[in-house]
This record gives C-alpha cells, sequence and structure tokens, in this order.
C-alpha cells in the first residue's frame, strides 16, 4: 500500500456545526475582552475594564451551550473538545489573568511587582494544566464520560473572577463607570491564588451534565429557577457573582452533603418509587468521596 493511500484511510475529522458555533463565539468574547483589557491598559477609561468583564461572562454562557448542543444534537467529537479547549484558554485563562493584573496587581508596591506577573501567570498555567489534564482524561473515557469535574472549571474560575471584580467595582463607585477601582479588589489576587490551586486539584465538582431540557423538577424548584433569572436581569451587577461564588462554595461543602440532597440538586430532582430503596441503601452504605 502506497503511502499517499494510507494517508487517506484515516476518516475525515467530524465538525458539527452548532456546537462549535457556540465555541467561535466563545472565543470571541474572549478576544474583544483581551482588547477592551488593552484599552483600557493604553490611557482609556476604566469603563473598558466593565465591558472586558461582560465579555467574559457572555463568553462563560457560550461555554455552557456548546456542550449542551453537542450532547442534544450528537455532534459531541474530539474535534469540538480541542476546538473549546483553546477558546477556553483564551476567555477564561488569559483574558481574566490580564484583567486582575490590570485593576489590582499593577498597583502593587514596586517591591512586589514580580509578585503580581506571577500570581497571573500562576494562573493561566493552572488553568492550561487542568483543560490538558480534562482532554487527556475525556480521551481515555470518551465511553464512560464522568459526571463530575476534577478540579474546578476553569470556565468557572473565570466567572468568579470577572463576577467579583464587577461587583466590587460597582460597590465603590456604583453610578461613575469610569472612576478608579474598588480598593476592596485587592482581594482578588488572593481568590486567583486559590482557584489556581482548586483547579489543578483532585477536588470534584459536579457537572449537572444530567440536568436538560427534559429534567424534571418539582414546582418549588422551577419558582426558584424563574426567580434567579429574574433577578439576574434585573440586578446583573451582583447576581452572577452570587451564582459563580455559590457553586464554589458548594463543591467545598459537597462531600458532607448525603446522597440524596446531591440526586437532587445535581439530577432530575425526581425519584422514580421503585428507585427510592436502593438510593437509601446506596445512602447508608456508601459515604460521599472526593
Amino acid at each position: 500500500m502506497s503511502s499517499h493511500s494510507k494517508q487517506n484511510s484515516h476518516p475525515p475529522t467530524k465538525i458539527y456545526l452548532w456546537p462549535n458555533l457556540m465555541t467561535a463565539g466563545n472565543l470571541c468574547c474572549g478576544f474583544f475582552a483581551i482588547l477592551q483589557v488593552f484599552a483600557g491598559m493604553h490611557g482609556g477609561p476604566n469603563e473598558h475594564y466593565y465591558t472586558a468583564i461582560l465579555l467574559i461572562l457572555g463568553a462563560c454562557i457560550f461555554d455552557g451551550l456548546d456542550g449542551r448542543v453537542a450532547r442534544m444534537s450528537g455532534g459531541e467529537s474530539p474535534f469540538g473538545r480541542e476546538f473549546d479547549s483553546i477558546a477556553d484558554i483564551v476567555s477564561f485563562g488569559v483574558a481574566p489573568a490580564l484583567l486582575v493584573h490590570e485593576v489590582v496587581l499593577k498597583d502593587l508596591p514596586s517591591q512586589y511587582e514580580n509578585l503580581g506577573w506571577l500570581i497571573s501567570f500562576v494562573y493561566l498555567l493552572c488553568g492550561a494544566m487542568r483543560l490538558a489534564r480534562f482532554n487527556c482524561v475525556a480521551a481515555e473515557n470518551h465511553q464512560n464520560a464522568s459526571k463530575d469535574f476534577q478540579g474546578f472549571p476553569i470556565p468557572a474560575a473565570a466567572g468568579v473572577i470577572g463576577s467579583l471584580t464587577l461587583l466590587l467595582l460597582k460597590l465603590e463607585n456604583p453610578d461613575v463607570p469610569d472612576a478608579a477601582p474598588a480598593r476592596w479588589t485587592i482581594i482578588l489576587p488572593f481568590l486567583m491564588v486559590l482557584l489556581s490551586f482548586l483547579m489543578f486539584s483532585n477536588w470534584s465538582y459536579p457537572s449537572f451534565k444530567a440536568l436538560n431540557w427534559k429534567a424534571k423538577r418539582s414546582f418549588s424548584w422551577v419558582f426558584v429557577a424563574v426567580l434567579v433569572l429574574v433577578l439576574t436581569a434585573l440586578f446583573w451587577w451582583f447576581m452572577p457573582a452570587i451564582l459563580f461564588v455559590s457553586y464554589l462554595l458548594y463543591g467545598l461543602v459537597r462531600p458532607w452533603l448525603s446522597n440524596r440532597w446531591r440526586k437532587e440538586i445535581e439530577e432530575d430532582g425526581i425519584e422514580d418509587d421503585d428507585e427510592r430503596p436502593a438510593l437509601e441503601e446506596e445512602e447508608s452504605n456508601s459515604p460521599p468521596a472526593i
């Protein structure tokens, strides 16, 4: 067999339109967020930083949609997984690291100037390594995909950073979009160090893949979901921070929750009657694990 025929023996790479279109939206938001940070860096009004934050949060929405669309349409593929990781490192790695460096870390005393660069780079490094580990695990276990993330997901880490930065800036100067950064933003470097550790740790976080359009929920859960959507639309400057920080804290306390509570929160929330005895037995015999 000739070398030419060997090269053509591999099946063509599958590229599905809608999931990758969502990923392209993620990458577009990340790219323009970086441009906004650069605009603020070179003497522009600090309103550029607000725009960068909103673009990072927009990238989080696109990132959440691409996986859902891929699973609903049967469009999951190795190409989509790799493309998604490339977009994530731009939108959730480079953009937040630059943002926090320009808002907070560049104003550190001169003797700590290198520390600011180091914190930003460590965040970016841990995020990139987490994405690489995720792709390796996904490639090895593509038929038995876990419902949990190993380590804190980098989109959620960027969401925590972006939403808290937005909240702190608005609390300090609610009516002046181009005012100086808030004093409270000094907590952001410490938060970046914590998120860097959690991203590359073995701590388990739920992916919520079991939740979809067909998920069954009680009336109270539907009411809460609608209420959260309304509050997010009305109070866009602090509700994202509550949601992302809640996810961060939930993963930390999750190992000590009962299996029933975890199922109620992470899955369809309503069990069939014939599943209850098995679930109760599982709760009594299986302690939650990290």
